[in-house]
């Protein structure tokens, strides 16, 4: 199979998509497919281009047998709503012409987010008559209403069209959750044309080491303490001055430490938080290299997933499946309806507290703090229950056979264009 993947972050990005695309990328490769990666110049979480791909319009590279095609991204590194529109359009124009450099696809695998890189993936779909398979990360335009990012209406209502004319013309779509399924749903997408396949973990890399001798902890002067660990992406969707303010509840038990990992802009306006509300126990520090993260990981006590309570099926932090994995109890301050709830219950590797409540989310560190068996017991089933549903090897399975049913059961694009009868005219006048 000849697999062109139009995907935004890819390697060497060390959190969010990006590992998961290089994974997949990577697994198709050994499978025996040709794989071709079209993505922008690495970016994130710092939101700068990285120093040895700064000042350059396109880089070709091959990394484990996958042709990455690099194009470049107009970026800024305190975006707002125009710089990050802005930055879209870029890797729309700009990643084009780099899709027509290698051999004709065979299928396209689209992730979305952002939204606008899907009008030239099914461009090509339909110049290249092969199919699109859109991977649904998150839920948008809805994920940035909902958060407060987009407010303007009319930018609302052309989003939405978007979003409606993305999920016609996609030949598949595959969601990471089951709430996606029952959102797409609702705006009217055919069930037979959604697939769920959740983010998978490589339980080989991830998996749950001791927590004695680690080196983590020793570097960070956490050997003595009992840590509890947020890691990974810090957007408007979390409220991390949630954990903040539960920190500052538990300063005076010295051995509960809080260590907060995550791009380093958004950890100075946490700062000025934990100064704030005098939450000393807390320790801001940015996100560690990939081949670090098992330490990391295995050197909490705790792990937790934060959100806001308005977040229910449109998200699905990607570190769930890592911290179960890891073998750690989850605490999640989270929506109880929401997609996130649904796993963590669904794992038994965690507990749900009310989100955006401090003193819910302290009190249930303290329960684990107090009962060191219930902590070793919900990370032996959250353990058990990533071996069971969140293995690469499965996910790969089932991409690669939605790969092969997608071209099987393709139509002519002209299939998908609207019909029209003789009174009808694709512009109103």
């Amino acid at each position: 199979m000849q697999i062109l993947i139009y995907s935004y972050n890819y390697y060497p990005e060390p959190i969010g998509i990006a590992p998961l695309m290089t994974e997949l990328a990577e697994g198709l490769v050994k499978r025996g497919h040709e794989v071709r990666v079209i993505t922008g110049m690495p970016n994130y979480p710092q939101r700068q281009i990285y120093d040895e791909y700064r000042r350059k319009l396109y880089i070709t590279e091959e990394k484990n047998g996958v042709i990455i095609e690099r194009c470049y991204l107009r970026i800024k590194s305190k975006p707002n709503l125009i710089d990050r529109l802005l930055l879209e359009l870029s890797f729309v124009f700009t990643s084009f012409p780099q899709a027509f450099k290698g051999k004709q696809p065979d299928v396209i695998l689209l992730t979305v987010p952002p939204l606008l890189i899907s009008l030239p993936a099914i461009l090509l779909g339909w110049l290249y008559n092969c199919p699109v398979v859109l991977n649904v990360q998150d839920i948008l335009p809805e994920a940035a209403v909902r958060v407060g990012l987009i407010k303007n209406k009319l930018m609302i209502r052309t989003l939405e069209a978007l979003e409606k004319f993305v999920y016609r013309t996609a030949h598949t779509i595959s969601v990471i959750a089951d709430g996606f399924v029952d959102n797409l749903i609702d705006k009217s997408v055919p069930a037979n044309k959604i697939a769920c396949i959740p983010n998978w973990v490589n339980l080989n890399f991830i998996r749950p080491f001791p927590k004695e001798n680690n080196s983590w902890r020793t570097t960070h002067q956490l050997d003595d303490k009992f840590v509890v660990l947020y890691s990974g992406n810090i957007a408007l969707t979390q409220g991390l001055e949630t954990v903040v303010e539960a920190a500052a509840c538990l300063r005076h038990i010295k051995e509960i430490a809080f260590v907060i990992a995550g791009e380093s802009q958004a950890l100075k306006t946490l700062q000025q938080h934990c100064l704030a509300c005098g939450a000393d126990n807390v320790l801001l520090l940015p996100l560690e290299q990939r081949e670090k993260l098992p330490q990391m990981l295995a050197g909490a006590d705790v792990g937790l997933i934060v959100q806001k309570r308005n977040v229910i099926s449109f998200n699905m932090p990607s570190k769930i499946p890592l911290l179960l994995a890891s073998g750690r109890p989850i605490v999640g301050s989270i929506p109880a309806t929401g997609t996130a709830a649904k796993a963590i219950k669904e794992s038994g590797g965690g507990m749900i507290v009310e989100p955006e409540s401090a003193d819910a989310l302290a009190t249930a560190v303290l329960d684990l703090y107090n009962h060191p068996e219930l902590a070793a017991q919900l990370g032996q089933k959250g353990r058990k229950f990533a071996v069971e549903n969140y293995c690469f090897e499965q996910a790969l399975d089932r991409y690669e056979k939605l790969f092969f049913d997608a071209i099987a059961n393709k139509v002519s694009n002209l299939e998908i264009l609207p019909k029209l009868s003789s009174k009808e005219s694709l512009v109103d006048i």
